[in-house]
């Protein structure tokens, strides 16, 4: 590493964050011809990445991914900061903004199991190992029997816990998985009719100061604009949806065509009812689509679907 570093990106330190770190340096690197060593890695631990007995639902939600980056990036001590799009909050802390995205990676769940290729397939009462309500709720849409088991950690762990027989299966994103090499130890991809990914699933978010010139400009030579329509519609979705991580919610949105085709679920955390909604229109008007397709659907949700945050 040089002694003075061209810039400085924050990141969390788990072996996906790093990885997502790698390609946002390889990505600058390539596009405005600075060196890769030129540009630093500073890894900062966050209070998410200290919690692991409980759900982060019950310690104040996704922000804990974030909190202690935006800090650094607000002091100065980095130029930029790479987050997983799905962990990124919907509102931004002031003095910050959200650059934009990378080209998304795939946007489905895979099964990582030692007993089965599908959900269906897993024997009565099989342990689910997984720390996301969506999920969580989706697996018992289909499978009511399943038993529910905290998991978090890293990658690597939750694959070796699955892959020992120690628990019957869990589900990891695929976009992780390929960004880290692990692909070969999905046993299958998870169709998106019953496994409607997490809004920002696959998606790797960029975020610098406001007003900051120099590190927007070095972003926008990397950014994905079709990714960022997205995730627009997604974002815009989940807001309105007022979403934590105490309601199992999922929302995908595709740009193809000259369009932006919308798909949003919200789930009972016992995955007895799903209540969801599809819209489409110009990918200019991504926000908007998303917004109002969050209002629709909240309207029509019976009291006590949506979790209150506390």
């Amino acid at each position: 590493m040089t002694a003075s570093p061209l810039f400085i990106l924050g990141t969390r330190g788990s072996p996906l964050a790093l990885a997502q770190a790698y390609e946002t340096r390889r990505r600058l690197s390539e596009a405005l011809g600075w060196p890769s060593e030129g540009i630093e890695l500073k890894i900062i631990r966050t209070s998410g990445d200290a919690i692991q007995d409980r759900p982060l639902a019950e310690a104040g939600g996704k922000g804990l991914f974030t909190k202690e980056i935006d800090i650094a990036l607000l002091a100065g001590e980095i130029d930029g900061a790479v987050h997983s799009g799905k962990d990124l909050p919907t509102l931004i802390p002031d003095g910050i903004v959200l650059a934009g995205f990378l080209p998304r990676e795939d946007v489905r769940d895979a099964l990582i199991s030692a007993a089965s290729d599908t959900v269906e397939g897993l024997p009565p009462g099989a342990t689910l190992g997984a720390a996301s309500l969506r999920r969580q709720a989706q697996a018992l849409r289909l499978r009511p029997d399943l038993k529910l088991e905290l998991l978090r950690g890293n990658v690597e762990t939750r694959l070796r816990k699955a892959e020992s027989g120690a628990i019957g299966a869990t589900l990891l994103a695929m976009a992780g998985l390929k960004r880290l090499g692990l692909v070969h130890r999905a046993r299958a991809p998870l169709s998106l009719d019953s496994f409607l990914p997490a809004v920002g699933q696959g998606a790797i978010a960029l975020t610098a100061r406001t007003g900051d010139a120099r590190a927007l400009d070095a972003f926008a030579a990397i950014l994905h604009a079709p990714t960022f329509a997205e995730l627009a519609a997604e974002r815009a979705y989940l807001a309105e949806l007022e979403g934590s991580c105490r309601t199992p919610i999922a929302g995908l949105a595709r740009v193809a065509d000259g369009r932006l085709r919308f798909k949003g679920e919200v789930f009972r955390t016992d995955g007895t009812e799903v209540f969801a909604i599809e819209a489409e229109g110009a990918v200019a008007d991504a926000a908007r689509l998303g917004a109002e397709a969050g209002r629709t659907l909240k309207a029509r949700l019976p009291e006590g679907v949506l979790a209150k945050e506390t």
